[in-house]
């Protein structure tokens, strides 16, 4: 069994079991076999039309923490940054 975040919360035998006869009665869905999940794990996310490259850059604390600051997609953010400043700068 895989590793659970903390918080998890494990159905017991009894509550599995319930969910299981909810899911048979439901005529909407069903329980994915091995070979659909097998299936699934092979597709995966698509592949994007441009991808980016993973590089290191130093930057200074400020310019960091400011960026971090505004949470979850920040190298998305820094990205767009450099690339507003491109269209009026050119790279020496």
């Amino acid at each position: 069994m895989p590793k659970l975040k903390p918080g998890t919360i494990v159905p017991t035998r009894e509550e599995d079991e319930a969910i299981s006869r909810g899911i048979a009665a439901d005529t909407d869905t069903y329980e994915l076999g091995a070979a659909d999940l097998k299936h699934m794990k092979k597709i995966g996310r698509p592949k994007a039309e441009v991808t980016k490259e993973r590089i290191t850059i130093r930057l200074s604390p400020d310019v960091l923490e400011s960026f971090r600051a505004t949470g979850n997609g920040w190298q998305t953010r820094v990205d767009a940054a450099l690339r507003d400043w491109l269209k009026t700068h050119a790279p020496r």
